[in-house]
Formats: C-alpha cells, structure tokens, sequence
C-alpha cells in the first residue's frame, strides 16, 4: 500500500479536486461508502473504495457518452 489506508473528506476532496462539503453529500447519500470513527465522528473513506468509486464514475461517463453520441450540432450550441 502507497498511501494511507484511510482518507479524511478533505483528502478526498483533494483527490477529486472538489470541495469538503461536495465529498461530505457523496457520503451522506451513499454514493461513496465510508465509516464514522470516534466521539467526534469524524468521516473516513478507505482509499480502495475512493478508488473503486472512481471507477464507477468512469464507467458511468463511458454509458453516458454512449446513450448520448457527440454530434457536430452539439458544439454550436
């Protein structure tokens, strides 16, 4: 393992380059799994399943672009 086994929401949010509060709604929703440690209940993400969500995400564009073709007309608009 490189790196920490497990991620704060700011070290998320760097990763993805998005904001706390953004990575803070991907958890609450489910969308990125995590665990909520201590008294205080601070949010930890492990790094393989940032990793795993990632992925998804790209798979989730790869569809996207697929149901959805580029086509020339698009880029006018």
């Amino acid at each position: 393992m490189d790196g920490p086994r497990f991620l704060t929401l700011a070290d998320v949010a760097e990763v993805l380059n998005t904001s706390g509060a953004q990575v803070y709604a991907l958890v609450r929703r489910g969308e990125l799994p995590a665990i909520k440690i201590g008294g205080r209940g601070q949010w930890r993400v492990e790094a393989s399943r940032l990793e795993e969500y990632i992925q998804a995400q790209y798979r989730a564009a790869a569809q996207y672009v697929a149901d959805h073709p580029f086509v020339e007309s698009d880029a006018d608009a």
